[in-house]
């Protein structure tokens, strides 16, 4: 069995370090140039594969250099690449990253091919999700083919996770559909308008979350640790998962790291909690290193941090 699908996107991440993030107007000089492969969908893809994940990939790249290197990239990691589209009438899609000295970022992607997966070729990997364990999901892809993904994950009896990112307004359908939700605390924002500034407003926004059909809702917020809501029948548990201290170098993909050791350890069937601790440790070692997929950590480095902590 297929344990893992990713539906979701490719880039190339164009990635500059700066002493700070430029305020609008304002012109910088950065030091280091890094040219990188990105893309939340990738990027998920990837930290999973890393750990031992059987992973599938369904996205779309262009018919051109950063189109090739990608595939290429992922073949390396033992992706398998057979839904992957190359279609020649957009370029592959490109970030810009700004790393500033105290690790955090900015960014701006251009989609490319990326907005050319469209819920056609989605219908097209029928096969592919009657087979998948866990379908993983993010927002840098058209959100009718993210809908059309949850349809059918749903219908084969996949577990189905949704990490929104980039944020953005969503069809009522798709909550519906979920198993589980992965928002930061700006993402749970726009989708709840609830500003989550303590336990009691991260509670009432995954209730709105809850009501609107999801099970599990797992707020991550960096440093700040997870805050995990399930909801079983008329039940509601809450608790609190503290991160694991590190100093952050560049914290680009952390969410990704997290989302795809998450649903790898989700598809093995361990227990919530501890696929939600597993997560966290390959995002703490993952903001250690410069980089997207180039930070995401080997099961051997996840596990070796599990017993030093």
């Amino acid at each position: 069995m297929t344990k893992l699908v990713v539906v979701g996107s490719s880039n190339t991440d164009m990635i500059i370090q700066v002493p700070h993030i430029p305020a609008p107007g304002e012109t910088i000089l950065g030091s280091e140039f890094l040219t990188a492969a990105g893309g939340k969908g990738a990027n998920q893809a990837v930290a999973a594969a890393r750990i031992g994940g059987d992973v599938s990939l369904v996205a779309c790249v262009g018919a051109d250099m950063f189109g090739e290197q990608a595939l290429a990239g992922f073949a390396s990691d033992g992706i398998n690449t057979k839904y992957c589209n190359v279609n020649d009438k957009a370029p592959s899609g490109v970030a810009q990253i700004l790393v500033a000295d105290s690790g955090e970022n900015s960014i701006a992607v251009a989609p490319g091919a990326n907005y050319l997966l469209s819920p056609g070729c989605i219908a097209k990997t029928r096969d592919l999700l009657n087979n998948a364990a866990v379908v993983l999901m993010q927002l840098e892809i058209p959100v009718d083919t993210v809908l059309e993904s949850a349809r059918l994950a749903r219908a084969s009896g996949a577990k189905v996770i949704l990490n929104p990112a980039p944020a953005c307004a969503l069809p009522d359908e798709i909550f519906s559909l979920l198993d589980l939700l992965t928002p930061n605390e700006s993402e749970i924002e726009l989708l709840t308008g609830i500003s989550v500034t303590d336990e009691n407003s991260m509670a009432a926004a995954a209730s709105i979350l809850h009501e609107r059909g999801v099970s599990v809702v797992l707020l991550t917020r960096g440093a700040q640790g997870v805050f995990l809501s399930e909801k079983k029948g008329n039940e509601i548990r809450t608790s609190i998962f503290s991160a694991f201290q590190v100093t952050p170098i560049d914290t680009t993909a952390a969410g990704d790291v997290f989302n795809g050791c998450l649903a790898v350890s989700l598809a093995a069937d361990h227990p919530l909690a501890e696929s939600i601790k597993f997560a966290q440790a390959a995002a703490a070692i993952s903001v250690q290193t410069l980089g997207a997929q180039t930070s995401a950590p080997t099961l051997e480095e996840v596990e070796n941090f599990l017993q030093r902590v």
